[in-house]
């Protein structure tokens, strides 16, 4: 069940310390496929490890291969007939779960307790990422993109697998964003795919807030019909997702929301306490829920992004070689320059 880099993948070392090394072939078992990577998104946590080591409680003890937003081409096809034939356009699912636990039998496979995620440091051995010229995959973790999708742009179904099930959460909670006033704080890549989303899904209307000019045009571009700078007066909402992580933001969150109303918090928060206005949450009757990776697969989110090309190509900011990984996670770790980064492999 375990993905395995080769050929080149970039590895991060430590803090601060990023190297492009030679991982060996491996040769497939009855149920593996190879497939050649085209693109691997670098996410927030990526960045984390090369910059501090750790991404939360997760520390970095061995060198790892980063990366869990991965697209390619299955090179072979796994012998056993347990995923796509050669030649086929794919996503690599990046969580590998018992299928067996309450959570998994629940559908809810994302909160699985053996849950081993792509690039991740959280568990000994680490879990070795996607960002290499090929991976061994097992057969049944790989989603076919659609043939009119280019890769280019698949590369945002992890992601958006994310911002997905964070609106399956406000729909289970509140019904949903239909007819909806919905706010979006932070327009990072996660918070800009909550925006097209939330868009498809018939909101009303959708305010975006963040720091920086350039992701707030990125923004209307995926659906928003307002966009503020942070701290700026907000209209009415009626529910809300916080995507930046940032305590400020959370405090702006709950403040905005009306009675009954619902947060959903998909962005990483601090380890440390988080000051907001938790107060209102009483005599307001808010309700504050955590929004953790994704469940379920990848094919409707990919089918999603395939019938809304305008909405999401322009979240894929720019593009690297693997040659120029650490220059593409520097770039990536300044939200004012990109939105979504993409490292390259393979041919141009």
């Amino acid at each position: 069940m375990t993905v395995i880099p080769m050929g080149r993948a970039v590895t991060v070392l430590g803090a601060g310390r990023l190297a492009v090394r030679e991982w060996p072939e491996v040769s497939p078992g009855p149920g593996d496929a190879v497939v050649d990577v085209a693109y691997g998104g670098v996410c927030g946590s990526d960045v984390h490890y090369w910059q501090r080591g750790e991404v939360g409680e997760s520390v970095l003890a061995d060198p790892m291969v980063l990366g869990h937003e991965v697209v390619g081409t299955v090179r072979t096809a796994a012998a056993d007939g347990s995923g796509p034939r050669a030649g086929t356009p794919v996503a690599v699912h990046p969580a590998q779960t018992c299928g067996e636990c309450p959570r998994c039998r629940e559908g809810r496979d994302n909160l699985c307790p053996s849950l081993r995620y792509l690039g991740s440091a959280a568990r000994r051995p680490h879990t070795h990422g996607g960002f290499a010229d090929r991976l061994l995959v097992p057969g049944h973790r790989l989603v076919p993109v659609p043939c009119e999708l280019p890769l280019r742009t698949a590369a945002l179904a992890e992601p958006a697998s994310v911002a997905r099930h964070a609106l399956t959460r406000m729909a289970a909670l509140a019904g949903g964003v239909r007819d909806r006033r919905v706010l979006v704080t932070g327009a990072g890549p996660i918070g800009l795919l909550v925006v097209a989303l939330a868009h498809l899904d018939g909101a009303a209307e959708v305010t975006v807030t963040d720091l920086h000019a350039r992701p707030l045009e990125v923004a209307r571009q995926a659906g928003a019909t307002r966009t503020l700078s942070a701290g700026e007066p907000l209209p009415p909402v009626d529910v809300a997702f916080e995507s930046s992580g940032a305590p400020a933001a959370v405090a702006t969150a709950l403040a905005a929301l009306p009675p009954g109303g619902t947060l959903v918090q998909v962005g990483q928060l601090p380890g440390h306490s988080v000051a907001a206005p938790w107060h209102l949450t009483v005599p307001r009757e808010l309700t504050f829920t955590g929004s953790s990776r994704f469940a379920g697969g990848m094919a409707e989110t990919l089918a999603t992004i395939a019938g809304n090309p305008d909405l999401f190509a322009p979240i894929v900011s720019t593009e690297y070689t693997v040659d120029e990984a650490e220059e593409a996670l520097a770039v990536a770790s300044r939200p004012e320059r990109s939105s979504k980064v993409l490292l390259r492999f393979g041919a141009p």
